[in-house]
């Protein structure tokens, strides 16, 4: 009798709709599953129609397109004689359900539902499919017309089940199944199911990915077991990214797994694992609590095994070491990623952006150098793929990039936008880092734009307006920098539109955007300034990460102009100098360090706090640094500042979503965008409670 068995899980880097491109990765991926030796092939939730088709799954066409792909799968030659797991929508008694679907030799073996939905931060599964709440409850599912023909079979067993080979017994558990405290593994797993597939489409944020392997180790750990993840990769039409890192784990240790960032379209994870360990493990940990009491869960028997008679001699995948991208590498990587994704799937020529020599600007012209760095490693690892869409973006196929620096002036344009308020101290160092990672960079003054603009104000109204340095009141003055701000815009597009064309080259260029999440909660940016932008690789970062990122790159990509660029003081330059150097900073406008923008982020996002609560709270964090009065001022110019700006957050630029606390308002945080600025009841809340702290203390 057969112990050993080989299977095998996957990342895809699936897009939304492209049921061609779809159905061809998972071919691929199966073929290099059974390449390696495996079995049982699992893939990514909702593959074969894309995760992120949102409304596009109310539409009857996604539903058929997805059963055509299916068919297609079914007929192939490749998916014989292995086990294949995919995941589709599925309509049953015209509920639509997030499923499995596993079938071998042309014949389908079962349908599973999704349990457990994922509905908080960027996901909404509930608005388009119903959890099967009916545990180990199965229905006979009624095939379509077309999948009869193939298969032979009029129905097929739908619903909390699992699958019963002649060696052993698999379970399906998907995504956020995993995360809930009553996972189905655990029942499975009492129930003697040796084998448990987890389908995801787990997205990347900062810090996140250790979250995920301690879930599945400790899955492991307390039941034993197998435990194959699959997830999702890249950008597949959205904000969010998702990092792939397929994994096994067996008994509570990962002993293989893939890339967490990665340029390959289809990778595949194969281990070989000794059912035996878990019998023994199980054997020895959980024998007394190992019968579940609850009833039993319906076994589908299907005449196939996953391990051979002469497995003897087979090698098993022993415990590997994790190694955990630090914030910095993170940031390097994803948002490179899914600039990419981006940038060939939108048949653009490469991007452009308004590079300011400041922090923000600066930290996405090297997520663009590490993108091409990224680039020139796949095609020298022999990256057929990457090779032809390089090739197709810069328009030329005989083209081999090898030289990051050399890629990036073909992809990549920057533009010094000065005016009578920049600095000579800005622009240099906006040249100095474009010369050292290689951007194609422009420099010219927009100064004849600005007072075009303004002179067709005047002879309109007669009024000439001013700074408030030189007399001009606050509107005046406000007016005077976004002015400015919106130029800076219309000449971006302008320049993408027309750059490569002036140089004889087909194509346009994206534009993108450097707004950090920061500036965003408070809203300290121009609406339809050179924040507006096609995308924004940095729109979920804080300041802070983006400042430690910087300095990782100084050294990792050896760029001397980032140390100049870190130690000046974040400025918009928008309004006059003097005595040739800046005046207005960043801090000194918003009224607070972004490090406390940070800091009150979290609070109102992920510890759901008002003003009164985080008032309560930031009076004992900050008790060491501010007085409760000084906190108080803070938290109501947070608030008023928020909720004056929180309208621009209805046409921010499309960002890479990377923080839980990001203040996106078109898909992850859903806030009104029209407020009552006083906060009257709230501020009355935190005064009185001031007051009796302050009466307290002089008592």
């Amino acid at each position: 009798m057969g112990r050993k068995v080989t299977v095998a899980t996957c990342a895809l880097n699936q897009w939304v709709l492209d049921f061609e491109g779809n159905t061809e990765r998972i071919l691929r991926s199966v073929e290099a599953a059974k390449a390696g030796g495996a079995k049982y092939r699992l893939g990514p939730e909702l593959e074969i129609c894309g995760y992120g088709c949102a409304d596009h799954f109310y539409e009857s066409d996604t539903l058929l397109h997805s059963f055509q792909a299916l068919k297609v799968l079914l007929e192939s030659p490749v998916t014989q004689d292995i086990i294949c797991d995919v995941g589709m929508p599925v309509m049953h008694h015209n509920v639509r359900y997030n499923c499995r679907v596993l079938f071998l030799n042309r014949k389908i073996l079962l349908i599973r539902p999704k349990m457990l939905m994922a509905n908080s931060g960027v996901y909404r599964e509930m608005r388009w499919f119903s959890p099967w709440n009916r545990p180990r409850h199965v229905e006979d599912y009624f095939l379509p017309r077309m999948i009869q023909e193939v298969t032979g079979q009029d129905t097929v067993p739908f619903g909390d089940c699992v699958l019963s080979t002649k060696d052993t017994c698999i379970g399906t558990e998907m995504c956020a199944e995993l995360w809930n405290p009553d996972s189905p593994h655990i029942h499975m797993g009492r129930d003697g199911v040796e084998i448990f597939t987890n389908s995801s489409a787990s997205h990347h944020e900062l810090r996140k990915a250790d979250q995920r392997v301690h879930l599945i180790r400790s899955a492991t750990a307390k039941t034993g077991g197998i435990y194959l993840y699959a997830n999702q990769r890249g950008c597949d039409g959205d904000r969010v990214y998702y990092d792939g890192c397929a994994m096994v784990a067996v008994n509570g240790d990962v002993v293989a797994r893939g890339d967490q960032f990665s340029l390959d379209d289809v990778e595949v994870v194969t281990a070989t694992l000794d059912l035996e360990d878990v019998r023994s493990y199980r054997g020895e940990h959980l024998q007394p609590a190992m019968k579940s009491e609850t009833q039993a869960f319906l076994r589908v028997k299907v005449d196939f095994s996953l391990s051979t008679s002469d497995d003897v001699f087979l090698p098993t995948q022993q415990p590997l070491q994790w190694r955990f991208h630090t914030p910095e590498e993170e940031i390097s990587l994803g948002p490179a990623c899914w600039l990419w994704d981006y940038l060939r799937r939108s048949g653009q020529a490469g991007f452009l952006l308004p590079l300011s020599g400041g922090v923000d600007s600066s930290s996405t012209a090297c997520i663009v150098h590490s993108m091409c760095t990224l680039l020139c490693a796949a095609v020298a690892d022999g990256n057929l793929q990457v090779l032809e869409d390089v090739r197709r973006v810069v328009g030329d196929t005989s083209y081999d990039p090898q030289d990051p620096k050399e890629l990036c002036g073909r992809v990549f344009t920057t533009c010094y936008m000065s005016s009578e308020n920049s600095s000579e101290d800005t622009r240099s160092r906006a040249r100095e880092l474009a010369a050292q990672i290689g951007s194609t960079h422009l420099n010219f003054s927009i100064d004849a734009a600005v007072k075009g603009i303004l002179g067709i104000f005047s002879a309109v109204t007669g009024h000439w307006p001013c700074f408030r340095a030189r007399g001009g009141s606050h509107r005046e003055n406000l007016a005077l920098q976004n002015v400015q701000a919106r130029v800076r815009m219309v000449l971006a597009y302008l320049f993408a539109q027309l750059s490569l064309w002036a140089r004889g080259r087909p194509g346009g260029l994206l534009v993108l955007g450097s707004a950090n999440v920061d500036e965003s909660l408070t809203g300290y940016f121009t609406k339809y300034d050179c924040s507006s932008a096609d995308i924004n690789p940095i729109g979920g970062i804080s300041k802070t990460d983006l400042r430690g990122f910087l300095r990782y790159c100084a050294d990792r990509f050896q760029l001397s102009a980032l140390d100049g660029i870190l130690k000046a003081p974040p400025t918009a330059e928008l309004e006059p100098l003097t005595d040739g150097q800046v005046s207005q900073t960043d801090e000194a406008d918003m009224g607070m360090t972004y490090s406390e923008l940070s800091v009150i982020g979290r609070l109102r996002k992920i510890s759901k706090c008002g003003p009164f609560s985080m008032f309560c709270k930031l009076i004992q964090a900050w008790k060491d640094v501010l007085s409760p009065a000084e906190v108080a001022q803070k938290v109501k110019r947070f608030f008023r500042m928020y909720s004056v700006n929180r309208h621009k957050m209805t046409t921010v630029t499309p960002s890479y979503h990377a923080e839980s606390y990001s203040p996106d308002d078109n898909r992850f945080d859903l806030r009104p965008f029209l407020y009552d600025t006083r906060w009257r009841w709230q501020f009355k809340t935190i005064d009185e409670q001031l007051s009796q702290l302050e009466t307290k203390a002089e008592q």
